[in-house]
């Protein structure tokens, strides 16, 4: 099937887990994608893999100029892009009274204003190519609170109001944004949760086990064809349950 023939996309923390299995199925259905990650080895290898339809860009998605570049680069070998995956993230697991400030703030630099000034830079290229659709990643804890996961609680919870604030700003000019919010997802970001949270995780989810990368990367592809065409502004949880409770 060629479920995204023709659009061209930017998806970030692609060199592995849900980037990886994001950039991956948009490849499969015809997109050409540019990949962006820190990680270089891991990013080029996973371009590498993909094919003449993907590359990768080395990418700070807390810098701004770096998203001014990426967005350059990428129209320049695939044209206006229609499709962008704000996937990159990090955890910070600490209780509130040790948190330090400058770890806090540097969850909400990548998770949070990594989403804004992605947004921002692509509107150009998007009314270039005639409108877009830009999907957020949160998370489960965008739609409830954890403990001892402050600051990537806050950050989640903030995307999930930005793409609410964006899908109305940007729906004149045929640009839809949405956010999914995956729960306890096999990736390597869950490696970085102490065992015993990831058990109480596994515990408190009605589907008792992890998801897998594939499950979330099959709802973003839906919001990146043109078969979501009338979905902007919603919210989709990918979580077997959690926040059902």
């Amino acid at each position: 099937m060629n479920r995204v023939s023709g659009k061209v996309a930017i998806v970030t923390g692609a060199a592995r887990g849900m980037g990886a299995a994001h950039a991956r199925r948009l490849v499969e259905e015809g997109a050409k994608v540019m990949l962006t990650d820190l990680l270089d080895k891991e990013g080029e290898a996973m371009a590498s893999t993909l094919g003449a339809n993907a590359l990768f860009l080395r990418h700070d998605v807390a810098k701004e100029a770096d998203w001014r570049r990426i967005v350059s680069e990428t129209e320049a070998a695939f044209g206006p892009v229609s499709v962008l995956v704000n996937n990159a993230g990090i955890s910070s697991f600490s209780p509130i009274e040790t948190l330090e400030e400058a770890d806090y703030r540097h969850t909400i630099d990548v998770n949070q204003v990594s989403v804004f000034l992605g947004m921002k830079s692509v509107i150009p290229s998007m009314k270039r190519a005639g409108g877009g659709s830009i999907i957020n990643i949160s998370s489960s804890a965008g739609l409830v609170g954890l403990p001892n996961l402050l600051s990537y609680v806050a950050s989640k919870f903030a995307v999930r109001g930005m793409t609410k604030s964006a899908a109305i700003e940007l729906a004149p000019y045929n640009i839809r944004v949405n956010v999914i919010h995956p729960g306890i997802i096999r990736t390597p970001l869950m490696a970085t949760t102490p065992p015993d949270v990831e058990q109480e995780l596994i515990k408190n989810t009605p589907a008792g086990r992890l998801g897998e990368p594939d499950e979330i990367a099959n709802v973003m592809l839906l919001l990146a064809s043109d078969e979501s065409r009338f979905a902007t502004g919603a919210e989709f949880a990918i979580d077997g349950g959690a926040t059902c409770q």
